[in-house]
């Protein structure tokens, strides 16, 4: 009976199995999958073999399986940690676009910062979902979860930053953070506090470490260290960054100058709670993020922007165009990032603005920080 209804579920009518095929084809199951779903990465030699073989055992796969004679669903999957999150929705936003474009449908699986939810997903209850390919979204796989994936034999590609092993499209993050920590360097400040963190879920990966490597290098490299009570964590949110302000401002002894966010989001916290108590930014203290989140604009936060939207537009067409039988088309890419000075970072109180910036300049050329 469990026999049956698995062959049911991988798509062969009662007979004839696709173990059956691969079997007698001298494939693996996985090439089969291919093969019958007219997926690339198979020869036409082999392809005709193993539709025969199919044809000759009477194994036929469903059509909810093989999209009838395309072999294909015209659905892309969307695995997300959040979706109520500035960069997760963005993103999906662009998943949404191109797809519409194209003709294709987006099933989304939220994973709502829930462990549980992540590993029910990861079950063949996702593959049985048959999606042609998968978008991950700012996550980690395990190297069970890929197996898995690897398995079903679906074009796979990772949007929001690096994972090993698999194709990935984001900025460079240490990049970014080292550049955003210059430019409080170059405006003359010394006193810099870090505010940083993971998200509470510990569904994140490596992202906010590259953010916290470049901020910590830029800083040792232009020869100057923070404070270890001045190294404050948060969980990406504007409440853990009005959270991160308290708790740095009721720190006992000497206050920064400057505040460097590893996201929008805390940085926008930060600046808020900082009004409230009446600090002034950026006379008092000066702050940046990175992101360029829609609200970094209106509340004139300088940042290092990315571009959301356009990675998960571009992730999506490299699982298309590999779909369509462009072989080599998911790729790992760097987008693009730029900083975006506004009204939160001046140079600190202490120095005229001339000789802050001198100051930063002749630091930054004694000792430069690291690149990318």
């Amino acid at each position: 009976m469990a026999k049956t209804s698995e062959r049911s579920q991988r798509g062969g009518h009662a007979g004839a199995s696709i173990e059956d095929v691969a079997k007698a084809a001298g494939v693996s199951t996985a090439t089969v999958s291919r093969a019958v779903r007219g997926l690339p990465r198979v020869s036409p030699a082999t392809r005709e073999k193993i539709l025969r073989v199919a044809g000759e055992l009477g194994y036929v796969a469903s059509s909810s399986a093989s999209g009838l004679a395309t072999g294909r669903t015209r659905t892309i999957g969307v695995l997300a940690p959040y979706v109520d999150r500035w960069f997760f929705f963005k993103a999906i936003e662009g998943v949404d676009r191109e797809l519409h474009a194209r003709g294709y449908n987006l099933s989304l699986f939220n994973l709502g910062g829930q462990r549980g939810a992540r590993e029910r997903l990861f079950s063949k209850t996702m593959v049985y979902k048959q999606i042609d390919a998968l978008l991950v979204l700012c996550m980690s796989l395990t190297s069970e979860e890929i197996a898995d994936l690897q398995r079903i034999d679906i074009p796979l590609v990772i949007v929001g930053g690096p994972v090993e092993d698999c194709p990935s499209i984001g900025i460079d993050d240490y990049a970014a953070s080292v550049e955003a920590t210059m430019h409080l360097l170059n405006l003359g400040h010394r006193e810099i506090a870090l505010l940083h963190g993971q998200d509470d879920s510990d569904l994140n990966f490596t992202v906010p470490r590259l953010r916290v490597d470049g901020f910590t290098d830029a800083m040792t490299s232009a020869g100057f260290s923070m404070p270890p009570e001045w190294d404050i964590f948060g969980n990406f949110t504007v409440g853990s960054g009005q959270q991160a302000f308290d708790e740095l401002w009721n720190k006992p002894g000497p206050k920064p100058t400057a505040l460097f966010c590893a996201s929008d989001e805390m940085a926008m916290g930060a600046m808020l709670q900082a009004r409230r108590r009446g600090v002034r930014v950026p006379e008092d203290l000066s702050i940046i993020g990175i992101d360029n989140h829609e609200f970094a604009e209106a509340m004139g936060l300088t940042t290092v922007a990315q571009d959301p939207v356009e990675q998960g537009q571009l992730g999506t067409r490299m699982l298309l165009d590999e779909l369509g039988g462009a072989a080599g088309s998911v790729r790992s890419m760097k987008a693009p990032h730029r900083l975006i000075i506004r009204e939160t970072t001046a140079p600190p109180c202490a120095a005229p603005p001339a000789e802050a910036h001198r100051t930063g300049q002749n630091q930054a050329t004694r000792k430069p920080a690291p690149t990318a």
